[in-house]
């Protein structure tokens, strides 16, 4: 979500915003013909001035919010068009992308120009007459349409250059044949290949001719640049090496591309070019490795499979081979041992060398020519053709290399300044949107699983360690190191996540294990001084739990973080905050000042005082690869840097879980793990995207059981319209649910599939669909007698598009539920989790979230429905935020167990007495078993003979009940008076289900009976009893191999807010298993989410935007074509405010509940709008204002927020129905400060359920929002359109939106959301005269009162409140309670505030408006 501040140039052109706005209003926002474009206005008035201005980025994205790609450019594009009209378009679709702004929308509605003006950007990418700051800037448009192939419109312009036609340009037909021979297909699609030029027209075989060589040409322009290039060269050559790249790493552009790249020996031309070899050219050779990693990814080119490790030395060892017979035959007097050594002697770069030194100029090019490499290049490339360049070629192409795996697995996980301060890492954090980046990107493809896995191991790593520095540079910033007279470092400020240490004692190195390097373990202790600390602070120390990071640091004054304690840490350009050392360790175990364990936080206080504890010991482990490394440099005599470690810093529990994340990733990517058969190829982006459906799918199952989806035949029949239902049984349409639906015809799936690939642009082909649905029922297993006999049953009255997901979902097969706001998509997951309970009861259940919120709001409502709570289990920290008195954790299960087997046994040994029958029937689980055999079977056999018997009467099988007993204490008698047979018989099979479900449930308690252990206890609840089992995405990544590793399996991966999880950790849950038959065992894959709102939060804009890290499985998916259900009703909001948002939504409807409740037939109280746009101009001459970096603050607004919230409190609003969202974390805290010295001591107004960003409110809703844009100058956040979604959708009943309307109305993001509210008035319009609630109706017409502007609605308020204080004076009443759960924000929000506002200034106190006291 790049917002356009975060490229840091928003003020850099404030003195050209004037005359861009003004050129804008004179040619196209005013303008009669806005189609009509002058040349001379592009060349001079736009052209010219960017120019000059090295087209600066700030120009052209301010051209581009100022609509003049929609409005002018592409308008008035034509065939005609001047070169500087179609570079113009190209800048500004470049600028569109790196914005984050829908770019190709635009031209869909007219290929024809498109194609035109497509071809027109590659002719002139071409031109070498043009400057290369502009042909640079057509490659970053040329990197967006290639990263865009799921849009049909640029798929069809971009297939045709990455094509098998390319193969015109390799360096022989040898070539070619080498590769036919490999794959008899590709000679096919060659020959059909060139049959199509030969058949085409003139004019046609041109074109073709140009596409075949299109990028042939440019890669020589690209050689020649590397050899003779300089100054703009070097950043055109990085663009074009990204672009390279970018080819490279998808399945198709990379299945030609890649043959053509090796036939001109790129790797050695870029090794041996003098921009290559220019050690100020850092970001080119980051670049190479990044593309030499692509270019030699073990794969397939043609059928896109994976070589194992094994497989991959195989291809080598062939190559080596090959290379041996050659120079045996040709080169035997020179290269005899080269042909009879073994492969390890021949594959590294120096042994090559040398083997190759004795060969002459003439020979080696003689062996590259036998070898098939290419030996030519045309004169005007100016290539150096040489010794040097045939021995880098043969090296390039035989030198054995790590694989990807060998390359994540020797890649440290654990940070030293080293790794932090890298080069490479250090220049992700300057980008700007402009640059390219040596950094691995998120693509809609990936070349296989292990790739995938590859990709997001180095980008988390990279995240994790940037958002490492920024932490300790900000601590060290607190900390204020000083030096002091007596020579130790003295620290002048303070922070309660970093204490002064003395140097770790180092206890122990334990002895490498088998086959590694490196200690086992290094063990450490550290001695904490806690004397001085707030008790708090030590509470919080103390919370340190084993396996935590810590982290060590080497911290001088400023002026000393130039010299280096050790040759790790000398970087070229420090940053300048006295951090010299990094080391990091895992907690073991913390001990108090006697070296006991320190089990919890306890004061020995008497009458509120007491003896503080004075010191902490902390035994850790110390990252032993660093340790490693560091002994051997001590060795060489230089410094121990152990002894120059002096301060210890910790973070939060939430942020702190990267290394057993990173872990995890590294061990599934050295795992080649396995998805299933089934979701493989739809994963990868390739095949067909709809074959995952159950529709697709061999094991579809013909008969599904609903069980209470429907809630009579009524709502079944309205959940099919247009299809016919049949009733297979008689009876039907009065018994009511379980309704099994059975579908009459099933997809034409198995007819002859056409042999032509279908695109995902095109249309699927026509499908014969269900015409009926057989429908039959069953009676249900008879209720016991009492209360918890009855199962609780689904009361939600799903609609038709809801009960299609819920079909889906309970079939096997990949689902995708899209959930707009407010359209129970919650409700469908638990319902599709009930279905597969019960329909399935030898399969588990993984349930997944991203937030615990929302994987407590999901667990809740299963809880509510009819699963037995024993089958239910919640992982993680979170389950403690349950709404239930039972505890679902694994322990709370243990005990839950345990209890439930008391209360069992105390049954059964009612059934003793029941038999009269003596002994301990009722001591443990196994003698209960042996009861139920010995007692409670015989008797129910000798009933049933009875009750059998035709003979038999009412009467005589009320005395054959052999229970009587034991049933005495139902809550109703047992039979009712005049019962017939039947009923009575109903009744008994429910006292049968009953004494049953007693035994069943004893059976499953026994095992907890057998072991001792808890852990064992929890292992197996979790591993054999659990069948729906809960967790967070973090908890599955910090937990997945402890899982796997105990046998854990399930059958079912139903994942809720799918929409907000990163694509790694979207992958984790689906791998929470060992593999069986080199397969995942899984039956289906849920996502429920919404990608029209937030994505997962990344916070880092070059891993962002760059890298697409903030890609979600959930939207890859939506944009690869995969079959989604969209839901289409709400019923949450008024159907006014959701209005506000349908635009996102055109389908979506209003559910009745909406239309016919009294609180949203009514008005709010004290305003005439239920939702407005309020102007809030500058407030005492200031706007927006920006006390640091990105921390953007606007008092006005937030001064207007807390008046509208104190007005609404005086009408009798509840504190909890109102919620203060802002788009920023700088003016939420300037919210909270406001609230803090206006509300949070007045019991009048006390504190709003919660003040809080957007982004953490998603998933959210609330009566009433009071919405803070905070923008003046630039919409910022907002040209997000994802987060103004849900900005306008939290609301139920009120959204009041306080913005400055010049900056949002003009904007094409805003101009269907602020439509409505832009027709209002811009001011504040108040009822007097009410209170809340009203019963004035909301289409009422009223009488209102307008507020002038902040200081006008402050003085209002201000009058309310002295009013209202002096009617409570005389009346002698006290003042209300402050509502029980008002919330100004969660530990976790508060903690990120609580960081954010210590390491800035403090924004100064706003002037009151009139404070009440």
């Amino acid at each position: 979500m790049a917002a356009i501040e975060e490229l840091g140039i928003e003020s850099a052109g404030l003195e050209n915003q004037d005359y861009w706005s003004a050129l804008s209003q004179t040619h196209w926002q005013k303008a009669r013909k806005p189609g009509k474009v002058r040349s001379d206005v592009i060349k001079k008035e736009i052209w010219d001035v960017l120019e000059v201005e090295d087209f600066a980025l700030h120009s052209l994205l301010q051209l581009e919010s100022l609509q003049i790609l929609e409005n002018y450019l592409w308008p008035g594009y034509h065939d005609d068009s001047i070169n500087h009209h179609v570079l113009l378009i190209a800048f500004l679709v470049a600028t569109k992308s790196h914005a984050n702004v829908p770019a190709w929308d635009l031209f869909s509605d007219d290929l024809v120009r498109f194609s035109s003006l497509f071809r027109r950007v590659l002719s002139i990418s071409l031109d070498t007459s043009v400057s290369t700051k502009i042909r640079t800037h057509l490659l970053s448009f040329l990197l967006s349409a290639f990263q865009s192939l799921d849009n049909g419109l640029i798929r069809r312009e971009c297939a045709p250059l990455v094509s098998i036609s390319t193969w015109h340009n390799l360096s022989s037909e040898a070539a070619r044949e080498r590769r036919f021979e490999e794959h008899t297909q590709l000679r096919k699609a060659w020959r059909a290949s060139t049959k199509r030029y030969e058949a085409a027209e003139e004019d046609i075989q041109a074109k073709l001719r140009f596409e075949r060589s299109w990028l042939y040409t440019l890669l020589l322009d690209f050689i020649s640049r590397l050899w003779d290039g300089e100054g703009e060269d070097v950043t055109y050559c990085e663009r074009f090496l990204e672009f390279l790249t970018d080819l490279e790493s998808q399945l198709p552009t990379r299945r030609y591309v890649n043959t053509l790249l090796q036939d001109m020996n790129l790797l050695a031309v870029l090794r041996l070019s003098p921009m290559f070899n220019n050690q100020g050219n850092g970001l080119l050779r980051d670049l190479f490795i990044l593309f030499r990693h692509f270019v030699n990814f073990p794969i397939d080119d043609n059928t896109g499979t994976q070589y194992s490790k094994a497989q991959a030395y195989e291809k080598h060892y062939e190559k080596l081979a090959r290379l041996q017979r050659v120079a045996l035959k040709s080169f035997k007097s020179k290269l005899t041992i080269l042909a009879l050594s073994n492969y390890g002697a021949i594959d590294k770069r120096n042994d090559l060398e040398s083997q190759l030194s004795d060969l002459t100029d003439q020979e080696l090019h003689e062996l590259c020519s036998l070898l098939g490499y290419r030996t030519l290049y045309p004169v005007a490339v100016r290539l150096e053709v040489n010794r040097t360049f045939f021995i880098e070629v043969l090296v390039q192409a035989y030198e054995r290399r790590k694989t990807f795996q060998e390359a994540i697995r020797d890649l440290t996980i654990q940070p030293t300044e080293t790794e932090l301060y890298d080069e490479s890492l250090v220049r992700n954090e300057t980008y700007d949107g402009a640059q390219s980046l040596a950094i691995p990107k998120l693509n809609l493809q990936y070349l296989s699983v292990g790739d995938f896995l590859w990709r997001s191991f180095i980008l988390y790593r990279c995240e994790q360690f940037f958002e490492i520095r920024k932490y300790l540079e900000d601590i060290i910033k607190r900390l204020q190191p000083e030096h002091t007279n007596s020579g130790p470092i003295r620290f002048g400020g303070f922070s309660k996540l970093a204490l002064p240490i003395s140097k770790p004692a180092i206890l122990e190195a334990a002895p490498p294990k088998v086959g590694y390097d490196k200690p086992a373990y290094v063990r450490a202790e550290i001695v904490l001084n806690v004397s001085k600390l707030a008790d708090t602070v030590v509470r919080d120390w103390d919370s340190l739990r084993p396996e935590d990071v810590i982290y060590l640091l080497a911290v001088r004054p400023t002026e000393d973080s130039r010299d280096s304690m050790n040759g790790q840490s000398d970087h070229k350009n420090p940053m300048p905050t006295g951090f010299l050392t990094l080391r990091t360790a895992e907690v073991v175990q913390v001990l108090d000042e006697h070296s006991r364990p320190l089990r919890e936080h306890v004061l020995n206080e008497v009458n509120g005082y007491g003896k503080r504890p004075r010191m902490r010991r902390l035994l850790v482990n110390l990252d032993p690869v660093a340790f490693r490394a560091d002994t051997e440099f001590k060795d060489k005599g230089k410094p121990d840097v152990y002894e120059s470690l002096n301060v210890i810093v910790r973070r939060s529990q939430r942020e702190n879980n990267w290394k057993r994340v990173l872990e995890t990733i590294q061990r599934l990517a050295l795992s080649d793990v396995p998805m299933p058969g089934w979701l493989q190829e739809v994963f990868l982006g390739y095949g067909d995207p709809t074959s995952a459906s159950y529709t697709r799918l061999e094991n579809r199952i013909e008969a599904v059981d609903f069980q209470d989806t429907f809630i009579d035949w009524d709502h079944l029949v309205e959940s099919f319209p247009g299809r016919v239902i049949e009733m297979e049984d008689e009876g039907v349409q009065t018994s009511g649910p379980p309704f099994v639906l059975r579908t009459s015809k099933l997809p034409a799936e198995s007819a002859p599939r056409s042999s032509r690939k279908r695109r995902r642009n095109e249309d699927a082909p026509p499908q014969q669909t269900a015409e009926s649905i057989g429908v039959s029922t069953y009676k249900s297993p008879p209720n016991g007698p009492y209360p918890i006999d009855v199962p609780n049953k689904n009361r939600v009255r799903f609609t038709p598009i809801q009960v299609e997901a819920i079909e889906s979902g309970t079939q096997p097969g990949l689902t995708v539920v899209v959930g707009p706001p407010g359209t129970g998509k919650t409700d469908v997951a638990t319902q599709i989790i009930n279905n597969i309970y019960h329909d399935f009861p030898s399969q588990r259940t993984l349930l997944i979230a991203h937030s615990n919120q929302a994987l407590n709001q999901l667990f809740q409502k299963i809880m509510a429905l009819d699963i037995d709570g024993r089958h239910l289990l919640r992982l993680g920290q979170g389950e403690g935020d349950l709404e239930s008195a039972e505890s679902f954790s694994k322990y709370g299960r243990v005990e839950s167990f345990l209890d439930n087997r008391a209360y069992l046994l105390a049954e059964v040994n009612r059934l003793a007495t029941n038999f009269g029958a003596p002994g301990a029937h009722g001591s443990s689980c196994e003698t209960a078993g042996y009861f139920n055999l010995v007692y409670v079977h015989p008797a129910w056999s000798r009933f049933w003979d009875t009750a059998n018997n035709v003979d038999s009467t009412s009467e005589r099988i009320r005395e054959a009940f052999p229970f009587h007993h034991y049933f005495q204490n139902t809550p109703e008698p047992l039979f009712p008076p005049n019962a017939s047979k039947d009923e009575i018989i109903e009744v008994i099979k429910g006292c049968e289900n009953h004494i049953t479900k007693i035994f069943t449930s004893l059976e499953d308690i026994r095992p907890f009976e057998i072991l001792r252990s808890n852990k064992d206890r929890t292992n197996y609840l979790m591993v054999k009893e659990a069948r729906i089992i809960a967790m967070t995405t973090t908890h599955a990544a910090m937990r997945r191999q402890e899982i796997a590793d105990l046998g854990f399996h399930y059958d079912n991966v139903i994942m809720e807010e799918a929409a907000q999880i990163t694509e790694i950790e979207s992958f984790i849950p689906l791998a929470m298993q060992k593999s069986q038959a080199a397969e995942l065992p899984l039956q289906r894959v849920v996502l429920c989410g919404d990608h029209l709102q937030n994505s997962p939060i990344i916070q880092n804009m070059a891993f962002r935007q760059f890298a697409n890290l903030e890609q979600s499985l959930f939207l890859r998916f939506v944009r690869l074509g995969v079959p989604t259900i969209t839901l289409d009703h709400q019923g949450r909001a008024r159907p006014s405010i959701a209005k506000l948002y349908r635009w996102r939504y055109p389908d979506l409807k209003n559910l009745p509940n909406v239309s016919s409740k009294s609180e949203y037939l009514q008005a709010n109280a004290g305003f005439k709008y239920e939702y407005q746009f309020i102007d809030v101009p500058d407030y005492k001459g200031v706007g927006e204002a920006q006390p640091s970096p990105h921390f953007y603050q606007n008092l006005g607004e937030a001064e207007y927020a807390v008046a509208i919230y104190q007005y609404m409190r005086l009408l009798g609003y509840s504190a909890s129905s109102i919620s203060i969202l802002t788009m920023y974390a700088g003016q939420r805290a300037l919210i909270r400060d406001v609230l803090g010295h206006r509300c949070a001591k007045n019991r009048l107004f006390g504190l709003p359920r919660l003040v809080t960003t957007v982004d953490k409110y998603q998933g959210e809703q609330n009566d009433y929002i009071i919405l803070s844009l905070t923008r003046t100058r630039q919409p910022g956040y907002l040209r997000d359109t994802r987060r103004l979604t849900v900005a306008l959708s939290r609301a139920r009943l009120g959204l009041y939106i306080l913005g400055r309307r010049s900056v949002f109305q003009s904007l094409p993001e805003f101009a269907e959301a602020f439509t409505l509210p832009m027709q209002r008035p811009e001011k504040l319009q108040l009822t007097t005269g009410e209170t809340f609630p009203t019963q004035r109706l909301l289409e009422a017409e009223v009488e209102s009162t307008e507020m002038a502007g902040v200081e006008h609605l402050g003085q209002y308020v201000f009058e309310m409140t002295q009013a209202k204080v002096e009617m409570l004076r005389k009346a002698g009443t006290a003042l209300p309670p402050q509502d029980a759960d008002m919330d100004v924000a969660n530990d976790e929000e508060q903690g990120e505030v609580d960081a954010l506002v210590e390491a800035e200034e403090e924004p100064e106190e706003p002037e009151g408006l009139g404070d009440v006291t």
